[in-house]
């Protein structure tokens, strides 16, 4: 147990994460905070991952009626979060402000935070669910559907954005329940949610236990369903009185100038950083889905296996803000910058893992997609490329997470509108068309983009400025 302990205080060696500045008080072993970190992180791993895992079975799924089903879902995916661009920047500035208030150990103040959040979303739910449905055929189109694609396409996305309420209400309450460092409710919601979307993915898309065929569509109907129980659970967790966050705990319902200009300056920036994200996202997909619908198939296979990379560093990034917040709003700079390094090592470790998981067994996992001799030719690139991109997909998750938690936000945001918005749809764009590489170019325009994120997030948090902003 000794050397164990010994091993690992060196492999999180708190006085080189510090680089040279002194300490502001007592710090713990490596072993300690890494185990700190640990806790925290692993339900919003595991919750992360999940998600992924389910939005990799929904395709293994749909993928059975063929190649176009396939696509058509994927055609929705961009639109979908454009829709949801503004509720997961408002959730963040929620989660980060949380994690703050708990660190100064303001229960009121937190859960003011999380009451206004959730009359803001609801207001704007309704407007953009009732758009969005209304407008669902030129969205699609917009986003490059194919003769075969656009009707099952649109079909899909008006009832995923139909029943967006239930998703949105579940997601700023268990942005709050992460900022204040509760992930195992957030985790526990998912589950249930996901669980319930595959029995009703099994239920509704093949048309089994005499429930109707529906194909496409069947899958969003499964797919609403599962948000309605984490709705569900998500308020539930909130209205217990011995909780840090209760809403039975709230004397007043109402706006207050500090938790809306503290909203408003967060949420503000990180809509800019979505909505740079989602054009980027946007144009790049349409570049893509130019390329056929078998190509587009393909690409969207490998785009949600390389979700299963994006969980690990999402939820290790989820842990960053709960844990740096926390210990910002304790006046300990020093262990925010620990836990922000302790963190990427953890990243590094999931990384080696999943790069060897890849590179042995790529092709078999896109064979459980499809056996269209194109679709597995395009699918040994694909996961070649996957093996590269996830390190430095992960660790610049994290270090997103890390400037998110100590209130960086506008800093993300220029890193999403020069490399996402800008890199990746124009290097895609040129190795793909001009240099004449196809889907091979569109993969290497994407991996342009993960690297100048990456270079882009290491330098600021190396910086320490992100550790001055008051929130």
């Amino acid at each position: 147990m000794a050397a164990a302990g010994s091993l690992a205080d060196r492999l999180f060696d708190v006085k080189r994460f510090l680089h040279g500045s002194e300490p502001l008080g007592d710090i713990p072993p490596g072993r300690a905070m890494f185990r700190n970190a640990l806790l925290v992180a692993w339900p919003s791993i595991l919750e992360s991952f999940l998600v992924a895992l389910v939005g990799l079975i929904d395709t293994v799924m749909v993928s059975s009626l063929g190649s176009f089903a396939i696509a058509a879902v994927g055609l929705t995916t961009q639109p979908k979060f454009i829709c949801l661009a503004i509720f997961i920047s408002l959730n963040v500035a929620v989660s980060a402000l949380v994690a703050r208030r708990r660190g100064e150990n303001d229960r009121e103040s937190a859960n003011s935070i999380l009451v206004q959040a959730l009359i803001i979303t609801i207001v704007l739910t309704v407007v953009i669910s009732i758009a969005a449905v209304a407008f669902a055929d030129p969205i699609i189109r917009l986003a490059g559907s194919a003769e075969d694609t656009h009707e099952y396409a649109v079909a899909y996305f008006r009832i995923i954005s139909g029943g967006m309420v239930f998703n949105v209400i579940s997601m700023v309450i268990n942005a709050a329940q992460r900022g204040a460092g509760n992930t195992k409710i957030a985790m526990r919601t998912n589950l249930v949610s996901n669980g319930v979307n595959i029995v009703f993915n099994y239920l509704l898309i093949g048309g089994n236990f005499g429930f109707p065929k529906l194909g496409v569509a069947g899958a969003a109907i499964a797919t609403v369903i599962g948000t309605v129980f984490a709705c569900g659970m998500s308020i539930f967790s909130v209205l217990k009185r011995d909780r840090f966050l209760s809403l039975r705990s709230v004397k007043k319902i109402g706006f207050d100038r500090r938790s809306l200009g503290a909203l408003a300056d967060l949420g503000s920036s990180t809509l800019a950083e979505q909505i740079f994200l989602r054009i980027g996202f946007l144009t790049y997909a349409i570049i893509v889905a130019n390329l056929g619908t078998n190509a587009f198939a393909a690409h969207q296979v490998g785009m949600n296996i390389m979700s299963i990379s994006f969980s690990f560093g999402d939820g290790l990034s989820v842990a960053a803000v709960a844990l740096v917040g926390r210990s910002l709003g304790e006046k300990r700079q020093d262990l925010a910058k620990i836990y922000g390094a302790v963190c990427q090592r953890m990243g590094l470790a999931f990384s080696i893992i999943l790069c060897v998981v890849y590179v042995t067994c790529g092709g078999l996992i896109f064979q459980l997609f499809s056996s269209d001799t194109e679709i597995l030719d395009y699918g040994v690139m694909i996961m070649n490329m996957i093996a590269v991109i996830v390190f430095m997909q992960i660790t610049q998750v994290i270090y997103s997470g890390c400037l998110r938690g100590g209130g960086d936000t506008k800093f993300v945001a220029l890193v999403s509108l020069i490399s996402v918005a800008f890199f990746r749809p124009f290097s895609g764009w040129l190795f793909c068309y001009p240099l004449g590489l196809g889907l091979t170019g569109a993969w290497i325009g994407l991996a342009i983009d993960q690297f100048c994120r990456l270079a882009m997030t290491f330098f600021r948090f190396k910086s320490g400025k992100w550790t001055k902003h008051t929130i």
